[in-house]
């Protein structure tokens, strides 16, 4: 049973909630990786409930802002109990009906383009603006990683400073290992204003087995 502290915002309500200045509110989709990308209310936070969402709550959502939940059917009560777990009490509630509401309501919703290992090799030798980022752990990326590419951990994209060394003219290619920090990391730059990016669907275990595109590893790890 969800706590009667527990509120179920309509979208009007939410709408007016994003655009009122003062409000401190943090806008949390809980859905699929999959399902996000194809479509999201703007300035959502993707964790989804399939990953390490406790890891990552913890490290990602501010402390005092208040949460609002975007949920699927049936997944809410598990998404505030970990919530809980991680030890997150600012829960002001959920979207009632979720996207779909949204989607009736005629407002904008945004996406994340993604692409595949395949498509990023081809784009690589064309592209002088194209930026591979790494979200991956440093010791992930120290093992093998595409030459040249950027590592930027997503538990460090809280800061804005870290994610102010990228240029509104590169075209941002995420990956991590499977799929599902980097679709948290593409939410994170969608919210500081980055929409020029795309995710690499299969993230690294897909891109080190195509044909194209360089690996290099740090000299340490190579000892």
């Amino acid at each position: 049973m969800l706590n009667e502290a527990i509120k179920a915002f309509r979208c009007e309500e939410l709408r007016e909630l994003m655009h009122k200045e003062g409000e401190d509110i943090e806008l949390v989709d809980i859905r699929r990786a999959a399902d996000f990308c194809e479509g999201f209310i703007p300035g959502s936070v993707f964790l989804g409930l399939t990953g390490q969402f406790k890891e990552y709550a913890s490290a990602l959502l501010h402390p005092r802002r208040q949460i609002i939940l975007v949920a699927p059917e049936g997944e809410l009560e598990p998404g505030l109990a970990l919530l809980s777990e991680a030890g997150l009490a600012n829960i002001a509630g959920y979207v009632k009906g979720g996207l779909e509401a949204w989607k009736e309501l005629g407002d904008p919703r945004d996406m994340i383009i993604n692409v595949d290992a395949g498509e990023m090799a081809m784009d690589i030798p064309f592209d002088k603006n194209l930026v591979v980022l790494d979200v991956r752990q440093r010791w992930e990326f120290a093992e093998g990683h595409v030459q040249g590419a950027v590592n930027l951990p997503v538990a460090e994209m809280k800061d804005p400073l870290n994610i102010a060394q990228f240029d509104e003219r590169d075209n941002l290619y995420l990956h991590s290992a499977y799929g599902y920090r980097s679709v948290i990391a593409a939410s994170l730059l969608k919210i500081q204003g980055y929409h020029n990016l795309r995710n690499v669907t299969g993230g690294w275990d897909s891109i080190q087995h195509t044909r194209g595109i360089k690996i290099e590893k740090e000299s340490a790890s190579l000892n």
